[in-house]
């Protein structure tokens, strides 16, 4: 594998494809769900810099170091039927053998070879050793891999955690050749093709296709390397089958091949991160669901809520308006009686006539408008209580499903706010909820509509009610309208006098009921509707902590789905000029 000069053309796309990456990174960093997956493509970028990578994989004691050390040519790595390679174990060149242990699970071994100046190698511990790196290997080595040998032995080839390692390996979208070792212990080549078959089988349900596959016997080839005799070397290294896969690695990978899988190895870890944070931003999507809902209901309760109050307001002040109606009438039938010739006696005494007027016009009216006024109230206190309710209900019942999503574990983030969220928005609607006091928000609206009844200026402020306040208005002026000129003057004038103040008095006492009617009724109406619309806001207050928090999610969710479809776009778009290299 001889080093190679990059075209013009192939310059700038690795240019390209390291700027793209750059802002990958940078655009992931805006996201929430990618933050702790992004060292793993930092460091599949930088591998852009770096020699082409074969990882090599596979079980304990499938030969993975004796692979790796008849393809070197040399007995660089420990061998044994243990387990050996308790560590991820990187080769690269260098003037001297040297073994470096970084830590617990990464060491790295230096060895003047000039294949090594082309290739680095990873060794790695057995999938199913004692001592375990499978994290490591797969979230870091692999990730960096430009190719993966996924070695299998013939005594027991494909077994199940290897074929559970090779879905995970596939998962970043590496190129992966097959490797079945030991293949000399098999008894012919019709067991050899039996071993073939189950291993490619498997793999290729794993990959969709059929891989590309060598049977080989890493023992053969470093006794070959160990020979002294040529002829016996030569008939070792033959048997080994270990040229066909060096001939493949060199010759079919060749140098436009291999920088093809080296541009095209971050791509697939960009690729396979972005579906992992679409699927992690798809499940909070589809659990944002039942908020949206929730939020959608609410939102909607309230808003048919004030529709309500807006709807039954009008009728229930027309009954106010019909108690003016009939006082009305009866006082227009009042002076049609009273102010007659025939009751010209009792037209002298203006007390009494003012004491007939309260008694037959107004005798009940106070009692009927302050009933009717604390009809409305009651109503309007008890349907707020109600919704409050309501609104209480489709919190809890979001908050029990939330609470089964999480059973058995601490939940996710997103679950957690939710969850407290709903329980602070929870308790304080509950407070309300548990101190409403009926008598106090009645007493409390009551005293402020008769603060803007009176304060339209038609009434005293200080009256004792609602219903006085309308008596008051009407009885301050019942002696200007019937009080009569002395008697004698009424004998001589009374027959053209008393038709006059009748119809006198019967226009002003109309006008009077038009303006106070007219006058009432938008103060009540406007008192109404200040109070209905405070208790509109206080619901919305309340709830507004939760539908914000939901709709701030949904967007940040639509946002997050348009990053990563244009991001996948732009993968795609490297993919395409990747393949297309000449």
């Amino acid at each position: 594998m001889r080093q190679f000069m990059l075209t013009q053309d192939q310059t700038q796309l690795l240019s390209d494809e390291k700027e793209a990456l750059s802002n990958i990174l940078l655009r992931l960093a805006e996201i929430d769900a990618a933050k702790d997956k992004l060292p793993t493509l930092q460091k599949a970028a930088l591998q852009l810099d770096e020699l082409f990578l074969i990882v090599v994989v596979g079980e304990f004691n499938a030969g993975k170091s004796a692979l790796i050390n008849a393809m070197l040519g040399e007995i660089v790595l420990a061998e044994g039927v243990i387990p050996t390679t308790s560590r991820v174990t990187v080769i690269k060149w260098g003037e001297t053998k040297t073994e470096q242990i970084v830590d617990d699970g990464y060491a790295l071994v230096t060895y003047p070879l000039p294949l090594l100046k082309q290739v680095n190698f990873v060794d790695s511990p057995g999938t199913n050793a004692i001592i375990r790196q499978h994290e490591r290997l797969t979230d870091e080595f692999v990730p960096r891999s430009d190719l993966v040998l996924f070695t299998t032995s013939a005594d027991r080839p494909m077994t199940e955690s290897e074929r559970q390692f090779l879905e995970r390996i596939l998962a970043w979208g590496k190129k992966v050749i097959f490797v079945l070792n030991k293949a000399d212990i098999l008894e012919n080549e019709a067991a050899l093709q039996e071993a073939q078959d189950y291993i490619l089988k498997n793999a290729t349900i794993a990959l969709g296709e059929t891989p590309v596959f060598f049977p080989v016997s890493a023992k053969l080839a470093q006794r070959a390397i160990l020979e002294s005799n040529e002829i016996e070397s030569q008939r070792l290294r033959t048997a080994s089958r270990l040229d066909d896969l060096e001939t493949y690695i060199s010759t079919s990978l060749d140098d436009t091949a291999r920088l093809q899988l080296k541009l095209q190895s971050p791509l697939g870890v960009a690729a396979n991160l972005l579906d992992q944070v679409g699927e992690t931003i798809r499940a909070q999507a589809e659990d944002l669901k039942e908020d949206a809902l929730t939020s959608k209901a609410l939102e909607t309760a309230i808003s048919a809520y004030e529709r309500d109050l807006e709807n039954e307001l009008a009728p229930r002040l027309a009954e106010v308006e019909n108690i003016l109606h009939k006082l009305e009438m009866r006082g227009l039938d009042f002076f049609d009686r009273v102010m007659r010739l025939t009751n010209i006696q009792n037209l002298m005494h203006g007390d009494r006539i003012r004491a007939a007027f309260e008694k037959e016009v107004l005798y009940d009216v106070s009692h009927q408008i302050d009933g009717q006024v604390q009809q409305i109230i009651d109503w309007l206190v008890e349907k707020d209580l109600r919704e409050w309710q309501q609104v209480m209900t489709y919190l809890q019942r979001r908050q029990s499903l939330n609470l089964d999503q999480i059973v058995g574990g601490a939940g996710n983030s997103q679950e957690i706010h939710r969850r407290e969220l709903i329980e602070k928005v929870g308790q304080k609607i509950t407070t309300i909820i548990e101190s409403y006091d009926h008598v106090k928000e009645a007493s409390h609206l009551a005293a402020n509509v008769e603060i803007a009844v009176a304060q339209t200026a038609l009434f005293e402020v200080g009256a004792v009610g609602l219903g006085a306040l309308v008596s008051t208005a009407l009885l301050s002026s019942t002696l200007d309208i019937t009080g009569m000129v002395a008697a004698g003057t009424l004998a001589i004038v009374g027959l053209f006098v008393i038709p006059f103040k009748r119809n006198r008095a019967k226009e002003d006492f109309r006008g009077k009921i038009i303006t106070l009617r007219t006058n009432l009724l938008e103060a009540l109406t406007g008192a109404f509707s200040h109070e209905s619309k405070n208790a509109i806001s206080r619901l919305q207050e309340s709830i507004a902590p939760y539908t914000r928090y939901v709709h701030a999610e949904q967007e940040k969710i639509l946002k997050t789905q348009t990053q990563l479809d244009d991001l996948h776009h732009i993968i795609a778009t490297l993919r395409t000029r990747v393949e297309r290299i000449s």
